[in-house]
């Protein structure tokens, strides 16, 4: 690389998205004529709600389509305020919440106006892929808690005690999860609480993206326990719940002075999100029409019920059952070491290029979410394609001596 070709040291400390990745090299293969069966984006694969669409339609028609607010539009914000307060019982204010380019906008503003260089971030592992690497990018310190199959991958209330020192600014999470689909109930997070309510220069961001698609029968929210509520920053967003990842609309709620900031910093890179798209937003989350929601969550759970009976059929496959979002995240450390006589599995990501190359199936190896022993399986396709790609997973690897 010549000198005009430098690229910053900022750029070095962050690595490509390992699930965007993967998604590359299916598409790559399948522009080749290979029929790939792709379980490694985490995307519906159900359509936008039509009376969602139309309202886009309509913002058009209207001519909304000039600069919007940084925060987003006032009719929107006040929208959400009443999302939380019908959904899930709290109460914000309309200048506690911050509209974004997606989620992860709002997850990266609310990192960087709270992190500065080697403050310490506490991340239950495995934890979503750009968790790690937005922390990168503000110059914090990822600390590692680690997790396993065995206890539903969820972190404890002493693990996060004996981790938290006079570094410690930040403790990062979801529930339902990505990629594990745990599900955190109402007395575990009130003992999370606890422990946040000990160290009042703690913050804690609650990642609630999944929120409806959790087969649990209720959401409940870290920030519900008024004890911790000026340390609670939440995120969310329509991409999941309502079928909208291309819309590009995320959220944050949180004390105000945190919600300032963030409008500071989005004010500088991107500005508003777009007017269209907030337009469309509004219409999902004010919408009394649930029923399409209701409709792809009892989708995604009888798919779920279908992949755990499936992985249950592979020996060397070991698993908890998912309560929420609409992935796996098995544990296959018992196929390291083995081979088909050509290829030697000697990690989790071995594994995923294997049945890539020899199933024709892509996953995504834990190594992006932290745990190198597990893979993952998104169930946001068809159940066909998931029966058809389990037996294919099944034949390749008979091929591996175990």
């Amino acid at each position: 690389m010549g000198k005009a070709e430098k690229v910053s040291d900022r750029l070095k400390r962050i690595s490509v998205s390992q699930t965007l990745e993967m998604a590359r090299r299916s598409r790559e293969l399948s522009e080749k004529g290979v029929d790939i069966i792709d379980l490694s984006i985490g995307q519906p694969d159900f359509k936008t709600p039509a009376h969602i669409k139309e309202a886009a339609k309509r913002a058009i028609d209207n001519d909304y389509t000039f600069y919007s607010p940084v925060a987003g539009f006032k009719e929107l914000r006040q929208a959400i305020v009443a999302k939380f307060k019908k959904e899930n019982k709290l109460d914000f204010e309309l200048g506690q919440i911050v509209v974004s380019n997606g989620a992860k906008q709002a997850l990266a503003n609310v990192i960087m106006s709270l992190v500065n260089e080697n403050d310490e971030i506490l991340l239950p592992v495995p934890y979503w892929v750009s968790y790690g690497e937005i922390i990168n990018l503000a110059n914090g310190k990822s600390v590692f808690l680690p997790t396993d199959v065995e206890d539903n991958y969820k972190v404890t209330p002493k693990q996060i005690r004996n981790a938290i020192n006079e570094n410690t600014r930040v403790f990062i999470f979801s529930s339902p999860s990505n990629p594990a689909g745990s599900v955190y109930s109402k007395e575990e997070l009130r003992k999370i609480a606890e422990v946040i309510r000990e160290n009042e220069n703690l913050f804690v961001i609650s990642d609630e993206i999944y929120e409806h698609i959790n087969f649990t029968g209720k959401h409940e929210s870290i920030a519900q326990f008024d004890f911790i509520r000026d340390q609670v920053i939440v995120i969310n967003g329509v991409s999941k719940g309502y079928a909208m990842t291309g819309w590009r609309i995320g959220y944050m709620a949180g004390p105000k002075w945190v919600a300032d900031n963030c409008i500071k910093l989005q004010g500088q890179y991107t500005s508003g999100a777009s007017s269209i798209s907030q337009m469309a937003a509004l219409e999902a989350i004010s919408s009394d029409d649930n029923i399409y929601t209701l409709g792809m969550n009892a989708a995604f759970k009888h798919r779920r019920d279908l992949i755990i009976e499936l992985i249950s059929d592979l020996k060397g496959f070991r698993t908890n059952i998912p309560q929420g979002a609409f992935y796996v995240f098995p544990n296959i450390s018992d196929f390291f070491g083995k081979s088909d006589g050509y290829i030697m599995i000697k990690n989790a990501s071995d594994l995923a290029m294997y049945l890539l190359n020899e199933a024709h199936v892509a996953v995504v190896p834990g190594s992006a979410f932290g745990d190198p022993e597990c893979i993952r399986f998104s169930y946001a396709t068809s159940r066909e394609k998931i029966t058809i790609a389990f037996e294919r997973i099944k034949k390749a690897l008979e091929g591996l001596q175990l």
